[in-house]
């Protein structure tokens, strides 16, 4: 299996976030692709190889001109105002609040592009973000290539993120980015399988009214966790997309015989959907040792997870998203996709 990563993704390094209305230390952190990074490379199956530059227009074939180009100059911005450290909003436009107008000033500006108070930015996040983008990019590309698999170590993560916003430590939907590659490059149908505690709530809301991408999610319920306003099993697509979004919300505390039902249940839609490509969303904060996740799902669960996701039995990009018990992410991710290799 290929491995796509780029030292450039480290270059986001945040000190600080907001977290339950206290700045603490951050917890999406370079460590985590580091670990991870250390740990596949160990596996003799992984293939670490060199990335190219496939270039900022795939990004916007997601994510609008006017966002990317607003995280590209944050740093410019940020100084020019003469502020330091982090950069977080503290307002938004409300359910009767004007979005046909980008505010000048900056603290406007950071609102109408965000939807969470605790994604911080920087200088350099536009950069990592956008190495970020490009692993996953070239995962797609090598799939294109006649590659069965291939493992883009993303971070910053993205599936949180939408066309114009970013939230949950994500910028750009790296996920929506390699979908839509390779539905230009020529495959007919795309399925995102998002196997995260989190709902993927920027790439749902992407592809809602598509009928060529299609997206399923296990998470965690949103009546009780982030990102709460998305990923309820009702929200099912519209118009074109209407049938082409599957949400399998799970209790807090759920365990590993629960989850790996949701994911068959995934698996079989997917299976109908006959996809061309087949992206997996993967977060491993399912981990019962995860600092900000309530599910209960072990180490030694994680082969079996990869086993089933192999499954599918289509050429699959993996996508690395959440995972923040950054002592055992690498050897959770490590034996999940030795699972999936085995298999």
């Amino acid at each position: 299996m290929k491995l796509f990563f780029s030292p450039d993704q480290l270059a986001h390094n945040p000190q600080k976030e907001i977290s339950d209305g206290a700045l603490v230390d951050a917890v999406e952190v370079p460590m985590r692709a580091e670990m991870v990074f250390d740990a596949l490379t160990k596996l003799p199956q992984i293939d670490h190889v060199p990335m190219r530059d496939l270039g900022r227009a795939p990004i916007e074939r997601v994510h609008d001109h006017d966002y990317v180009s607003f995280l590209e100059q944050l740093g410019e911005l940020w100084a020019d105002a003469g502020r330091e450290g982090e950069a977080f909003p503290f307002v938004w436009p409300g359910r009767d609040f004007r979005t046909d107008k980008v505010p000048h000033h900056l603290d406007g500006k950071l609102g109408f592009y965000s939807f969470d108070a605790g994604t911080p930015l920087t200088g350099k996040t536009y950069g990592a973000a956008y190495a970020s983008a490009q692993s996953a990019l070239n995962g797609a590309q090598a799939l294109v290539q006649g590659e069965q698999a291939a493992f883009a170590l993303c971070r910053p993560p993205g599936h949180h993120a939408g066309k114009n916003y970013y939230g949950g430590y994500c910028f750009f939907n790296n996920a929506a980015v390699a979908a839509q590659y390779l539905r230009d490059q020529g495959a007919a149908r795309v399925s995102i399988f998002d196997v995260d505690y989190h709902h993927g709530n920027g790439t749902q809301a992407i592809f809602y009214d598509r009928a060529d991408v299609q997206f399923l999610s296990v998470h965690a319920d949103p009546l009780e966790e982030y990102p709460y306003f998305l990923g309820h099993a009702d929200e099912c697509g519209v118009g074109e997309g209407e049938g082409h979004t599957h949400n399998y919300p799970l209790p807090l505390g759920t365990e590993a015989k629960a989850f790996k039902a949701a994911i068959e249940k995934g698996l079989a839609e997917i299976d109908r959907f006959d996809p061309d490509y087949l992206i997996i969303s993967l977060g491993v904060d399912f981990f019962e040792g995860d600092p900000i996740s309530q599910f209960k799902l072990t180490h030694a669960d994680m082969p079996g997870i990869g086993a089933l996701l192999k499954g599918a039995g289509r050429p699959t990009l993996l996508v690395m998203e959440g995972g923040y018990a950054v002592d055992d992410l690498g050897r959770n991710v490590a034996a999940l996709i030795d699972g999936f290799l085995r298999s």
